[in-house]
């Protein structure tokens, strides 16, 4: 039996994702949307109507099926196992190992885990500090804050955002377009494809207002809020034997489906496939997983996931990869297409889809997201509520809302570690010497400022902590990098996780 105290963590981890992303119903309808936007005026890359068509106007024919694949909440170590037990297997029809999008919520995460999933060619998206519903501007802003100074994760690369509980209004929509964030993902397409009312829209900017859960969201909708540029990427819901009634769409596994009086993993694989069929013979809207990995976690002390709903997601991650063109994308990788829709005929050079890896020397020692580099080289911060490692140096405190980038704790005889500037790629960024490795256009790269700081400032990266950060502006063009996931070895897994009873597993040379 496991110790009281362990149960304790445990259990409003679990309550907090079990009660998280449920729908019973129908969000939205084509009244209460009262939804018009002129195609003739509202043209890609940065408009697009909501609409069930594919954009560029593309026959959905030429158009590959999208399977967008999300997680929710911490980063740890068996948060990314129960990932990968459904993905580090499999590859897109290009032969790139599929990415995803975590939206990462601080409270228990490990950060050097965040760093190492981001250089790895993942997206990482903001899912507040805290995990509250309908969040001020603090909790959003604070968590890019810290993602930047204690992940390593450049400022323009967090451009997503999904409301904890999917609770938010349009104030938080407001508050997003604010802080330079390029999408929302928190709205549901609660209605099936098959339903003429359908509201499963390709993703959309709010030029001419929301059209997804206008039943749900006071002052959304007909029109309203007016966010030019702003991205909705709805989440597509699946439907089970009552069609628009049996709607499931966060961890639709944990549901009971309609008919039956418990989990019920045959029918759960039914209508899945059933689900993404009409999508896929329909107008190719994209369908999604939505997962809070914990729950299929078997490395989660006191969790006890179900050998037959993991061989029942696989199952049908295999028989939807058995179909012609799909591939499994993470929300940056779907918005990119959407924003620069090419036909299947242009895929294989479309260079957001592409699997590529930072030229770094595997002798080269170090603190970069790259675990073979920076063994021995984390920072091991020992808080007695959610200790965590990053290679970017403690903070004195532990990051809060209200001060999410405290001071730099520095051992003695060390000096302070650089955070990430805003002219280097995290992969290539030696926080420990204070220099880039790369130079060349080949990786050429600029965050940019966000009005994220006290009263609105802008901040960028760099520094050593505590600082309100400095105002800057990008002075070239932003070249991501899209790294090849890396095979992490199992003793470097056992060395970085941090247990939240504190325990460490495996040897370290803790710096």
């Amino acid at each position: 039996m496991l110790p009281h105290v362990l149960l304790c963590l445990i259990a409003p981890l679990l309550v907090l994702a079990g009660d998280d992303g449920g729908i019973t119903g129908a969000t939205s309808s084509a009244e209460a949307a009262g939804y018009s936007c002129d195609a003739s005026k509202c043209k890609l890359p940065n408009c697009a109507c909501a609409s069930t068509s594919p954009p560029g106007g593309l026959s959905p024919s030429d158009v590959p099926m999208f399977v967008v694949f999300t997680a929710d909440d911490a980063v740890q170590s068996y948060t990314l196992d129960s990932v990968n037990q459904f993905l580090a297997h499999r590859q897109n029809p290009n032969g790139c190992a599929p990415k995803m999008t975590y939206f990462t919520s601080l409270n228990f995460t490990n950060y050097t885990l965040v760093t190492d999933w981001y250089v790895a060619g993942n997206e990482i998206a903001d899912h507040t500090m805290t995990h509250v519903g309908d969040p001020p501007k603090d909790e959003i802003n604070g968590n890019l804050i810290a993602l930047n100074a204690l992940a390593g994760i450049p400022l323009t690369s967090i451009a997503g955002f999904r409301a904890p509980f999917l609770n938010y209004s349009v104030n938080t929509l407001k508050l997003l377009a604010a802080a330079g964030f390029t999408y929302d993902s928190s709205a549901a397409a609660s209605i099936p494809v098959t339903d003429p009312g359908t509201d499963a829209f390709w993703p959309y900017t709010l030029d001419n207002g929301m059209a997804n859960d206008c039943l749900e969201v006071e002052g959304s909708c007909k029109g309203q809020p007016v966010l030019p540029g702003f991205w909705e990427i709805p989440m597509y819901a699946f439907f089970d034997s009552a069609g628009a009634a049996g709607p499931h769409l966060m961890d639709p596994w944990l549901d009971i489906p309609s008919g039956s009086t418990k989990v019920n993993d045959t029918a759960t694989l039914e209508y899945m496939k059933n689900t993404f069929t009409a999508h896929y013979t329909g107008n190719r809207q994209p369908i999604g997983l939505y997962t809070h990995p914990i729950h299929l976690s078997t490395t989660y002390p006191g969790v006890n996931p179900s050998n037959s709903t993991i061989n029942m997601i696989n199952e049908f991650l295999d028989w939807a990869q058995q179909q012609q063109n799909v591939w499994i994308v993470s929300n940056e990788q779907l918005l990119a297409w959407v924003r620069n829709p090419v036909p299947l005929s242009q895929l294989n050079d479309f260079a957001p889809l592409k699997c590529s890896t930072p030229q770094v020397d595997a002798s080269q020692k170090i603190c970069n997201g790259i675990p073979g580099n920076e063994d021995g080289l984390l920072s091991h911060c020992a808080f007695s509520d959610f200790p965590f490692y990053t290679c970017y140096g403690c903070p004195e405190t532990e990051p809060t809302v209200n001060n999410p980038n405290p001071p730099q704790q520095i051992p003695d005889g060390q000096q302070a570690r650089i955070r990430l500037p805003a002219n280097c790629s995290t992969p290539f960024w030696d926080p420990i010497g204070g220099k880039c490795l790369c130079t060349s256009s080949q990786c050429a790269f600029n965050d940019v400022s966000r009005p994220i700081g006290p009263n609105g400032a802008n901040l960028t990266g760099g520094g050593t902590g505590g600082a309100a950060g400095a105002s800057a502006s990008p002075t070239g063009q932003y070249i991501p990098f899209n790294g090849e996931l890396f095979t992490v070895p199992p003793s470097v897994w056992a060395a970085t996780v941090v247990g939240l009873v504190g325990a460490v597993v495996g040897a370290m040379t803790v710096v």
